[in-house]
């Protein structure tokens, strides 16, 4: 089971971190972290669809082991949400940070203990994680697959600064409804979308997506 992410409302509590991003005040940087082996290329591709739309300068750090304690050994899956926490922890400076593993993850839903997502965020939080596992199924090629995990940034992303899940078809931020299928279909912000990052003074004057 999967669906594009299940939005997280309340943003992870982290340790002390270890080697934190230091930034100047103000500066709205996001930090793209990469999370254990496969994770370095992923993660480079992802800052260009960020920077696309958003109104932030990017920067992909060093690569970073997975924490063994996210680790759900019965699926060896890693928890989205114990990836949330240490994100925040290793950049607690950064505007946002956005980890990036090549690992399946998977977080609660309902009644579900593990439900396999393509990403988590915490609503008007600092973090979010994707995993590039669920953009290589069935894709047609490596760069079909880079396609979908950039979508997969955006919306994730957007979750950070405070957007829900969209009704409009074809919006990067709608749900995924359980496939990563649904990243095909989807193009660019809707106008609404759009209209609510700009009056938050998140969206690019110059916006324009890469895949419309």
């Amino acid at each position: 089971m999967q669906r594009r992410s299940f939005v997280m409302l309340v943003a992870s509590a982290g340790l002390l971190a270890e080697t934190p991003v230091l930034l100047a005040a103000g500066t709205r940087s996001v930090v793209v972290q990469p999370l254990g082996p496969g994770s370095t290329t992923p993660a480079a591709s992802v800052g260009g669809s960020l920077s696309a739309l958003y109104d932030v300068d990017v920067r992909v750090a060093k690569v970073e082991p997975l924490p063994a304690a996210a680790l759900y050994p019965a699926r060896g899956r890693y928890r989205a949400e114990k990836l949330l926490e240490r994100l925040t922890a290793l950049h607690e400076s950064a505007f946002r940070v956005l980890g990036v593993t090549a690992s399946d993850i998977s977080t609660t839903k309902g009644n579900v203990f593990d439900w396999g997502v393509l990403g988590l965020a915490s609503l008007d939080g600092r973090a979010c994680v994707l995993s590039s596992f669920r953009c290589r199924r069935s894709a047609r090629d490596s760069r079909h697959a880079a396609e979908r995990l950039g979508k997969t940034a955006v919306h994730e992303l957007g979750h950070t600064f405070g957007l829900e899940h969209c009704p409009t078809r074809g919006c990067l931020m709608h749900d995924g409804e359980g496939t990563v299928l649904t990243t095909d279909a989807e193009r660019d912000l809707c106008s609404t979308c759009r209209g609510k990052l700009a009056a938050r003074g998140f969206l690019r004057a110059s916006a324009r997506s890469p895949w419309a």
